[in-house]
């Protein structure tokens, strides 16, 4: 029984180790598209812009307000993290420059906005 017990928590340690853990903005947004997007290999933190314009970190809806202290505290544990900025497409493009904007004023370094690549026409 020992061995049996011992081999379910080596495969239990290789899959935890080998799954690739990726965060998500907790909302589905239809993001939009663009033929220079490039793909980003590496992202951090994912913050997501809905159309109604409800800011998204992590599944939990965060306010413009405490923005920038929540950028602060990223980069805190972070330094030299990037920022995704996941937008629909169909957002106000107001709330979209006022996310980047807390972005910047938090002293990150590394923002993006997300796109879908268009297909070649």
């Amino acid at each position: 029984m020992a061995p049996l017990i011992d081999m379910v928590f080596i495969l239990l340690i290789f899959f935890l180790v080998t799954t690739s853990f990726v965060k998500e903005t907790g909302v589905e947004v239809q993001r939009p598209t663009a033929r220079t997007s490039e793909t980003k290999e590496k992202t951090n933190m994912l913050v997501a812009v809905t159309e109604k314009g409800l800011i998204y970190i992590e599944g939990k809806t965060i306010d413009i307000r405490s923005m920038r202290s929540r950028m602060l505290g990223y980069l805190s544990e972070t330094p030299d993290g990037s920022v995704v900025i996941v937008a629909d497409r169909n957002s106000q493009t107001g709330t979209v420059i006022q996310v980047l904007d807390e972005c910047r004023l938090a002293g990150v370094k590394d923002i993006s906005i997300a796109a879908r690549k268009k297909d070649r026409e």
